[in-house]
């Protein structure tokens, strides 16, 4: 077994980010469960890791924080640090809007960037002070299988993950020196309350003119959850957090990318890619480092 480390996790009072909470738990690490609301919300979801943790051989510690508000990141990130370094970061927190990309609203699109991909940032950019002077760390991203193409009627839910999928690929180039490790993890459709959470577009308006098109929210929707409602193995969310757990406790170095569950392509697709991002890569290194002068 992997020596225990300290483990922050966003978004961590539902689905995956609770499956993961718990499965680093049973691997015996120190699990900082991070969630907005801890005693209102999702006091049920603190009570429940709280309640798991002594039948753990790790340790789960629900904390407040969201992701969408700098000083409450700051404030938990400095709150832990003091009491032991955060050897890993889950950036797990997540929104996943469904319906015709045009008949989203402005402020639902900044709304969702500023939980996708900003607080990303925010996280990120708190626990790598820390973890460039002790030159040791990992960052593990959840994308998605939606971060590496577009899909109709997951326009905005793509662009997010795009965005955050380049944010974090330059991380992983830039922060090697440092001894830190930025990935990402891929998951197709796995059975969480995301499909039953999906934002719908604000704008009827202009979704009323698509005519049966704006139909197609409802029916892909339901797809999802009749999937899901199987309960096939393939689909089970504690396979992701299986799979998180295995590259925190991997040794490494450790794949930019790994994809979990219905492959869609996204395998292919990052087995041709890698190859012409590598060449860019190397053929930069040596501008960037300062050993072209």
């Amino acid at each position: 077994m992997a020596a225990p480390k300290t483990v922050l996790i966003t978004g961590a009072s539902r689905g995956i980010g609770l499956l993961t909470a718990k499965r680093l738990a049973d691997r015996g690490h120190v699990v900082y469960a991070g969630m907005r609301g801890l005693t209102t919300r999702n006091e049920g979801a603190a009570a429940e890791l709280a309640a798991y943790a002594p039948g753990a051989s790790g340790t789960i510690v629900p904390i407040d924080l969201d992701v969408t508000d700098a000083t409450s990141v700051d404030r938990a990130i400095e709150g832990i640090e003091k009491d032991r370094a955060i050897d890993v970061l889950v950036n797990n927190a997540g929104v996943m809007p469904v319906g015709l990309t045009e008949g989203f609203t402005m402020k639902q699109a900044e709304d969702l960037f500023d939980v996708n991909v900003y607080g990303v940032m925010r996280t990120t950019k708190a626990v790598l002070p820390q973890m460039r002077k002790r030159r040791t760390g990992l960052v593990v991203s959840l994308s998605s299988v939606a971060g590496r193409f577009g899909m109709p009627y997951f326009g905005l839910y793509c662009s997010s993950k795009w965005a955050m999928e380049a944010y974090c690929e330059a991380l992983h180039y830039e922060l090697e020196p440092f001894g830190i490790e930025s990935v990402l993890v891929e998951p197709s459709g796995h059975g969480t309350d995301l499909v039953t959470t999906a934002p719908a577009p604000g704008d009827t308006s202009t979704v009323g003119e698509y005519g049966d098109l704006s139909n197609g929210r409802d029916r892909l929707l339901g797809m999802f959850q009749g999937m899901f409602d199987q309960r096939d193995a393939s689909t089970d969310a504690n396979n992701v957090a299986m799979k998180i757990v295995e590259l925190v406790d991997m040794d490494g170095p450790r794949p930019i990318r790994t994809q979990v569950g219905h492959d869609m392509g996204v395998s292919a697709l990052n087995d041709a890619v890698a190859p012409i991002q590598a060449e860019l890569v190397n053929s930069l290194k040596p501008v960037y480092t300062g050993a072209a002068q």
